[in-house]
């Protein structure tokens, strides 16, 4: 992390207490709408993907820093919650096809990668959920 740091991909900056509630509470929102049903996959990927984000992009913020590479919150994940492999290459793909289908207008999920995108995210949901309350 620190190498992040002096190549500026990540800042320093002090834990907030406003903004983490946020992050984990949208988080937690998109994870439950993501999980309907009845919406059509596009906006069920959307959801979670967002609500991924959000939770890793806490986690990145309980430990003190801050990124704005939306790709990087996944990367940090063996550090801010030493989680292996098997989560964040689920985002890292679901991050590559969601810029795919933002830029390019090409839209290629399926309902599996769309079950591994919901359990990668409930996964940081209930890593954040065990976080001890910051001083």
């Amino acid at each position: 992390m620190e190498n992040l740091v002096k190549t500026k991909q990540l800042k320093l900056e002090p834990w907030n207490k406003q903004e983490f509630d946020g992050l984990v509470s949208s988080g937690r929102k998109r994870l439950t709408d993501a999980n309907n049903h009845s919406l059509a996959i596009e906006s069920r990927f959307d959801l979670a993907y967002n609500a991924a984000h959000s939770l890793a992009l806490a986690a990145l913020r309980w430990h003190g820093y801050r990124s704005t590479n939306r790709y990087l919150v996944f990367q940090a994940l063996p550090f801010t919650f030493g989680l292996g492999s098997e989560v964040w290459r689920v985002l890292t793909k679901c991050h590559e096809r969601r810029n795919v289908s933002e830029y390019e207008g090409y839209f290629e999920i399926d309902e599996q990668l769309l079950r591994d995108l919901l359990r990668a995210a409930q996964v940081l949901l209930t890593n954040l959920d065990t976080l001890p309350l910051h001083p």
